[in-house]
């Protein structure tokens, strides 16, 4: 559980520096008075994109293995 809060609190900080850099290199793109919402908006955005990538790489690794991978020389 406490894994998933410093994922959490790690992909929300990536989103604050998303937003304050477009903030401060396009503020016409994304005023200041807005910046708490689209710095939320990216880091729920970068979470999901995290979360999806875990699941992604737990469906690989969780794949059947052929016979060569579990060290097995009777191909059935």
């Amino acid at each position: 559980m406490m894994r998933e809060w410093i994922v959490f609190a790690l992909c929300m900080g990536v989103g604050g520096h998303i937003a304050l850099g477009f903030v401060l290199h396009a503020p016409g793109l994304w005023p200041w008075s807005m910046a708490w919402l689209y710095g939320l908006m990216s880091g729920l955005a970068v979470y999901g994109l995290v979360q999806g990538a875990r699941g992604a790489w737990r469906l690989l690794r969780s794949s059947p293995k052929t016979p060569r991978q579990t060290g097995s020389t009777d191909p059935w």
